[in-house]
């Protein structure tokens, strides 16, 4: 699972709204996740049943099927990335429509390279060039659909390029990031690309690809800067920074080394540990198989947690990485499956490496879960 991070969806029971109110109301974290909820999260959906709506121009029967699909079952991508528009209240508008698209976009392609019978890079290449068209205002849209077998999308992918074009026009510091995000935009395309060719080619591919780009950090796996890759978050961190009226180049560069590989990796790697038991068994690629034992995993997510927080704390806005930082643990490990396949244990020793902010939002979270 990729792009932006899991978030449970509140609040319609009468009964917990109560509880949920005056938790959210000890600290500023817990005012970032209100707004979240009460506000964010609705603005969402309202985006989400717009490209429904214009997802119905697909002719193309596989296009269609997989438009809708992505929309549908990966809407929390887009709920957990929404969360980078809190912070800005001037473009938070801007910024919500920006992530929508992008990571609709994200997942859309996701789709056509995982479940449409295609395993051809070229066309995954092509595919994804949508990804880097949509940050770059001025370039010349190209045929998305040329190497793959499905083709007529009645204008949707073009669509989602140019709302993202259209609004990052609108962020006054958009100069400063752009080259940070090209940067990881393009990592996240060649992961997306390497991992969906042939099966008995993508491990090899994989870690040549990667170990290629280790070297710029020392002491990291290859499957932790892949993991890296797979996250959106840093991306739409740095979007959000580029909605500020003045940045400083300080500011790009400690917004990306705080999420890569960390906070990303972090969350990509928490979502890899709560699907081991299904990807087990329907014998998919997950990155913590790669680790010696679960004792080296366990080792490994506390130093990207870690040195998350160490990162986030020289952040613009302080109090949101590390909310972000919360945020993901206890998202990831209050679900089910951490229970289900014994994980409790491994999830307290996270928490705790955390700190007492990370246990609020856990407790709240797991409150949040009962009712859904």
């Amino acid at each position: 699972m990729m792009g932006g991070l899991k978030v449970a969806i509140p609040i319609k029971d009468a009964k917990l709204k109560p509880h949920i109110t005056e938790s959210m109301k000890q600290d500023s974290r817990g005012k970032i996740l209100w707004h979240f909820i009460v506000h964010t999260l609705p603005g969402v959906q309202t985006l989400l049943n717009q490209w429904k709506r214009q997802a119905a121009s697909c002719s193309d029967v596989q296009l269609y099927k997989q438009a809708v699909a992505s929309l549908q079952t990966k809407a929390f991508h887009c709920q957990g990335g929404a969360v980078f528009a809190v912070p800005y209240k001037a473009q938070e508008d801007v910024l919500l429509r920006l992530i929508v698209a992008y990571q609709t976009i994200c997942d859309y392609l996701d789709n056509l390279c995982d479940r449409a019978g295609c395993t051809d890079g070229n066309a995954f290449l092509q595919l994804h060039q949508a990804l880097i068209d949509a940050l770059s205002p001025g370039s010349k849209p190209v045929d998305y659909y040329q190497y793959y077998p499905f083709k007529n999308d009645g204008g949707y992918l073009e669509k989602l390029v140019n709302e993202c074009r259209l609004c990052v026009e609108k962020l006054p510091a958009f100069h400063m990031v752009h080259e940070a995000v090209i940067n990881l935009a393009d990592d996240y395309i060649q992961l997306q690309v390497k991992k969906h060719i042939e099966w008995d080619k993508r491990e090899k591919v994989l870690i040549k690809w990667a170990e290629k780009h280790i070297i710029d950090y020392p002491g990291l796996k290859w499957q932790e800067f892949s993991a890296a890759c797979g996250s959106t978050l840093g991306l739409f961190a740095l979007l959000g920074l580029a909605s500020e009226e003045r940045v400083e180049q300080q500011e790009v560069q400690n917004t990306v080394r705080a999420y890569f590989p960390w906070i990303c990796g972090l969350h990509i790697l928490l979502d890899y540990l709560i699907d081991q038991a299904e990807d087990r068994a329907g014998k998919d690629l997950n990155f913590t198989f790669y680790y010696a034992n679960q004792e080296e995993l366990v080792k490994r997510l506390k130093l990207f947690v870690a040195k998350s927080h160490t990162h986030a704390k020289k952040l613009s806005h302080p109090v949101f990485g590390r909310t972000v930082v919360e945020g993901l643990l206890a998202m990831y490990l209050s679900d089910k499956k951490v229970k289900q396949q014994g994980f409790k244990k491994i999830a307290y020793e996270l928490i705790n490496q955390s700190g007492p902010g990370a246990w609020r939002t856990y407790q709240l979270c797991s409150v949040v879960r009962k009712f859904l």
